[in-house]
């Protein structure tokens, strides 16, 4: 018999009692970003008075060096239009596939920046990587989560679960009905996320996976990204646990523990690199900052040669 998971039992408490209490239900609003294949999301409480912005990108032509705001624009363009206190710029992980804009939007609408307090592995691990030792204190960010800590927005209940195994930070958000997944999970008929990036771990990936699908059967499940699974022609990124567990192709009720990491592990060793990996994982754990400028007044990433 599994031991009891007192903050599972706290996280599927808030869902069971949005589900019988729509005021307490978020309002979701997704932003996709063709360039990434990310979603970002807009959540605001029934009143449509508090909100967060989650998984949020800033435009980046690799090529130029160029960087934009256009997507960001679009999100702050609609709080404005909202009337939208803004309270969190939540980000689920460290992000390789893009980099994020919550500093602009922070700025621009207002609020605080939020990760899972995993993090400081990742800035300490990558920190030397790119010569920025002084981040490895959570610095960055303006609170760091703890597993199964318990905030609001407005009049939506909220919980932070760590979920590990695509990255040792992964934090999934547990909000009113809905839980926002990150990079965990994609849609069932794409399956799951890559766990061999430094500190990924598939056994902690399945696990943590487990663990959300443990949430009540209508929870309405956020993917981070959706590239779109062979046989269909349209952008996804909402699901439910129920589907996930009847119907994920990784990580059904029907798979184990040992043949996920059997599938996962052989999986990941085909694939590439992400393009934007040592530009994204630099400005990311900084909480989207990008560098100071050097004495010429430019700003400049690091590309360390021959490291990964």
């Amino acid at each position: 018999m599994q031991p009891l998971d007192p903050l599972l039992v706290r996280a599927q408490t808030i869902v069971l009692e949005a589900l019988q209490n729509p005021a307490s239900r978020p309002q979701i609003q997704a932003f996709f970003d063709a360039d990434s294949s990310t979603v970002s999301y807009l959540m605001s409480d029934s009143d449509g008075s508090q909100g967060a912005i989650i998984d949020s990108v800033l435009d980046f032509d690799s090529a130029a060096g160029r960087t934009a705001h256009t997507g960001a624009e679009a999100i702050a363009a609609q709080v404005h239009s909202m009337g939208l206190q803004i309270d969190w710029h939540l980000e689920t992980h460290v992000h390789a596939d893009h980099l994020s804009a919550a500093p602009w939007l922070r700025a621009t609408v207002g609020g605080k920046t939020g990760i899972g307090e995993a993090i400081l592995q990742v800035q300490s691990r990558f920190g030397e990587v790119f010569l920025q030792e002084p981040l490895a204190n959570g610095e960055a960010f303006d609170h760091l989560f703890c597993d199964g800590e318990r905030f609001s927005v407005g009049k939506v209940s909220c919980c932070a679960l760590h979920v590990p195994g695509h990255t040792p930070a992964d934090v999934a958000y547990v909000m009113g009905d809905a839980v926002f997944v990150g990079d965990t999970l994609f849609m069932p008929d794409y399956g799951t996320a890559r766990a061999d990036f430094p500190g990924g771990d598939a056994r902690a990936l399945y696990r943590s996976i487990r663990r959300l699908l443990s949430l009540p059967p209508q929870t309405r499940i956020f993917v981070c990204h959706d590239y779109k699974a062979p046989g269909r022609d349209f952008h996804a990124w909402e699901t439910t646990v129920l589907e996930q567990r009847q119907h994920n192709l990784h990580v059904n009720d029907k798979v184990g523990e040992q043949a996920f990491v059997a599938m996962r592990t052989t999986r990941d060793a085909t694939l590439a690199m992400p393009r934007l990996m040592l530009p994204a994982i630099q400005v990311n754990i900084r909480g989207g900052l990008l560098p100071e400028p050097e004495a010429n007044g430019r700003r400049y990433l690091r590309i360390p040669l021959n490291t990964f």
